[in-house]
Formats: structure tokens, sequence, C-alpha cells
């Protein structure tokens, strides 16, 4: 159960427009009108559905429109509320609790709209300025063409969003994450265009390219899908992305101006000190058993875990000999990871240590829920290692920057569909001065510097070869690990907040200005 600060109020607030913007804003909400019908008529037709079926959006979007003209004038203090949009669970995208965070902390107030899967951050939780207004994960048909029922699923999703966009009370702002964008973007440029709304994207990836991992890349829906991406796409009126290089494809290929907002991590991430990691050990030995010392050690008045060891009369925390090394890696358990990289690896590691090499013994802990998870946890389960220990466990929104700053060395999978994103996981075990290894891809270079503050590989092979070489030296800090982590302490890494501050906070000014 989530605690009762999830809030929200419905009640529908008078939509006050200013007289010299209403010939702008009638514009607007007539050409969004007519784009989005003639959208779905096109989509329909093209989905096998007859022209009398087809054209039952047109009556749809007209009757909308009707009751939406209705509306008068807008709330003159609407620029400082702000609407973070994820079609998607909440607690599961980081990003979009930092903007509201930021938002909060310069006097915002925020409304997050999305799914409650998971349990969003406590500082969200607790924060007066930020409501959740949680969503249903909508499902279409479960009878017809699996096209009929992808296609009913998108427009019940494009009904329910739009009655809630409409509903809540007047926003300056609606700031919104792609992926997933279909049917977000269109129903969202349409509600930002009848309310008067700046709508801003955040792209932290492209969806087609996720789909096609599925489809592949000439598949109808996913054809279909990119075409949508780019033509409302086109339409915000500000857009944000992940990389320098997502932003020269946008410029280039779609003719959309974007800015540059690098991932960086909050100032929950950092290096663990002793007595927390303790605490977390003892915590997650309860329920793993990776992190509970061998039961063959036993001392008097001590307090043991599979790493550190606590004295009850001192309270002294200190690591424990012979301990293994923690090795982490965190996951969606999507196609655009492959984990048998890793069980590869790990396996040739073992090897390694059977063949006389001196090297620790393992525990790899791989956080996170997805839909191949349980694929993965049969495959683990199927390995008979004797000196690596996996365990696959979900962990709070509070305990994983933890363990993260608990951690010898980190692994990353994360292939981006487009090549054009960074992975969020690396942002976090930087920001606790964890190396990392991490696999290659297109704009890799732009967050991981090889052998300065990590390894970049391409297989299996080449990570068993980087992990011997990283351990070899285990627990002394004077091999390649703790010089890659002098590296990152010394490197001065830039927070969120203070990112934030410079990227989006003048453009949000500007507008209020």
């Amino acid at each position: 159960m989530y605690p009762p600060v999830v809030r929200v109020s419905l009640n529908f607030l008078p939509y006050i427009q200013p007289r010299h913007n209403q010939e702008n804003t009638m514009a607007d909400a007539n050409a969004a009108v007519a784009v989005v019908t003639v959208s779905l008529v096109v989509l329909g037709l093209l989905s096998g559905l007859s022209l009398s079926w087809a054209l039952l959006p047109v009556a749809v979007v007209v009757l909308i429109f009707v009751l939406a003209s209705g509306l008068k004038g807008r709330d003159e203090l609407a620029h400082l509320n702000v609407c973070v949009l994820v079609l998607g669970d909440i607690g599961r995208s980081p990003r979009m609790q930092y903007h509201a965070l930021s938002l909060s902390r310069h006097g915002y107030n925020v409304t997050i709209i999305g799914f409650l899967g998971t349990k969003p951050h406590q500082d969200i939780l607790e924060d007066d300025r930020i409501d959740i207004l949680a969503i249903s994960e909508l499902k279409g048909l479960t009878v017809g063409p699996k096209i009929f029922r992808y296609a009913s699923k998108v427009i019940f999703q494009c009904f329910q969003l739009f009655y809630v966009l409409m509903k809540i009370e007047d926003q300056g702002y609606i700031l919104m994450q792609n992926p997933p964008g279909l049917p977000a973007i269109a129903v969202t440029w349409v509600a930002s265009r009848l309310r008067g709304n700046q709508f801003i994207i955040d792209w932290h990836n492209y969806g087609y390219t996720i789909m096609a991992l599925t489809h592949g890349e000439n598949n109808f829906i996913v054809k279909v899908a990119k075409w949508y991406e780019k033509l409302f796409g086109c339409l915000s009126d500000h857009n944000l992305c992940v990389t320098n290089a997502m932003r020269e494809d946008l410029r280039k290929n779609w003719n959309i101006k974007a800015t540059t907002l690098y991932d960086k991590p909050p100032s929950i991430f950092r290096e663990t000190p002793l007595k927390l990691q303790h605490e977390l050990f003892v915590r997650m030995g309860s329920t793993y058993l990776p992190f509970r010392p061998s039961p063959d050690v036993t001392k008097e008045y001590m307090e043991l875990t599979a790493f550190t060891e606590r004295n009850t009369q001192t309270g002294a925390v200190m690591r424990s000999d012979g301990r293994p090394a923690l090795l982490i890696s965190s996951t969606s358990w999507t196609e655009d990871e492959d984990f048998s990289i890793l069980l590869q690896a790990l396996e040739e590691y073992e090897k390694f240590v059977e063949a006389g090499r001196k090297l620790p013994s393992l525990v790899c802990v791989i956080t996170g829920k997805g839909p191949q998870k349980e694929y993965y946890k049969k495959l683990i389960d199927s390995k008979e290692f004797q000196h690596i220990k996996i365990c696959t466990p979900w962990l709070e929104a509070e305990d994983y920057p933890v363990l993260l700053g608990s951690a010898d060395l980190g692994v990353c999978l994360h292939k981006s569909s487009s090549g054009l994103d960074l992975p969020m996981k690396v942002v976090d075990m930087f920001g606790c001065c964890l190396p990392v290894c991490a696999i290659h891809f297109q704009c890799l270079h732009e967050l991981v510097k090889h052998e300065e503050n990590g390894l970049i590989f391409k297989d299996s092979n080449e990570l068993s070869q980087q992990l011997k070489l990283l351990f070899s030296d285990f627990p002394s800090d004077q091999g390649k690990l703790g010089i890659f982590r002098k590296n990152l302490r010394e490197s001065g890494q830039q927070r969120w907040d203070e990112n934030w501050d410079r990227k989006v906070l003048p453009l949000i000014k500007e507008h209020c200005d």
C-alpha cells in the first residue's frame, strides 16, 4: 500500500483565456482537431476498418471540440502549475521524478500523471507541492485480430488521457516523457492546444525503435509508429533529449530543435559509508542467501554478513577478511539487454578461478523488473557455479543507491534500440563512484570513457577478460579498479540539480516572462 500522501483534485477549474490570446488559441485548436481527425481516419483505414467505422473518430473529435470550445478563460496563476506525464510506471521513471522534484524546488506546483505500479521515491510522496494522479493501465479488446486489439487499446487510452488532461486544474506546461508516446504525444498536443499549455517532450529514445526489437523494422505497425512519432513530435513547443547524438538526429531527420539534458545523478547517489553498508547487507541477508555469512563462520560478539562484520559491543564495523567482490547490474529485463552475455562471462570467470587464478568469489546482484526476468531466472537457476552467487532482488528506491554505493563493480548490458540514448544506470553508478564495464553502442562514449572511468566490451569473452583484470588485485585499491574509482572521485561530477537549473529552468522562466 502507498502512503496517503498520493493525492490529487479532479475538480474542474474554469478556463480563463486572456482576450489577446483567444484568436491564436482557437487557430491552434482548429489545427489540432484537423490533424488528429485525419490521422485517426487514415490509421483506421490502414487497420482494415470499413469507411463508416474509420469515420467514427471524426464524430468523436468534433464532439470533444464542441464541448471544449465552451471552456472560458484560464487561471492567471497557471504558469506556476506543471503537469509531468508518463504513460508508464511512475516509480520506474526516475528522470521524470527528478523533473518533478526540480520543479517543486523552484516553487512550481506539480501534478504527475502515470501508472502506479512501483512505489515512487519517498521524496516525491512527501513533497507538498507534488500531487500524483494515478491512471489505470488500460487493456484493449481480448478478441479479434491482433492489430484490431492493439488499435482498441490505443483508442481507449486516447479517451482516458484526454479526459484526464482536460479535467485537471489549469497547467502552464505539460512535460511528457517519450517513449512511450503512442497515443500520448497526439492526445497531449490536442489538449495543450485547447487549454493553452506549453507542450514539452523529453525524448529518452524513439518508441518505434523499441517496437522494432520485437516486430522488426519492416513491420507495418512499426512503420505507422515511426510516421506518427515524427508527425506529432514536430508539433511540440519545446524538446529535451538525453544525448548530443539524439539532438543532432532530431534536427537532421525530423527537423526538431532540442536541448540536450544529460542524465546526472542526484545527491542520493554517493559512496555508502561502511556502517550503512552493513545495515543494508543485514536487511538483504534476511531474504537473500548470498548476503549471509558462510554457515561455518562464527565470531563471538560479532554480527556478520558476507561482506562486513560489526562488533556488537563497540558498534565498530569492518570489512570481512576474504570477502567476495560485489558485482551489480540493473535492468528492465527487456530485449535491448542480453543477459546471456553476462552469464557466459561469469562461466568463463568460474573457469579462471578453478584453474588457480588468484581471484575472489563473486556475488552478482541483478536488480529490476521486466518481461524477461523469469526467462533469465530459469537460466540462472540452471547454472552450477561454485564461486559465484547470483540474486535478482527488487529494491526500494531508497535502498538502490545504498547498494550501488556499496558495490565493487557495475556491469551495463544496455544496448540502445536507437543507438542514441544513454543508460541511466551507469549515470547512477558513476554518482556512487562505482567503475563500470559497459557493452559498446553508438554514443556510449558520451558517458563511459574507456580506461578512465570504466571499460567497454563487445562480447562475453571481452567482459570475462575485463572481470579477470579488474579483480586480479582485489581487494586492494592500487589496481585498475582503484584507479577508475579515484578518477571518478576526482572528476567533479555535475549533479542533476545543477544541470537542470542550467538547461531547463531558463526555458520555463523565459516563457513565464
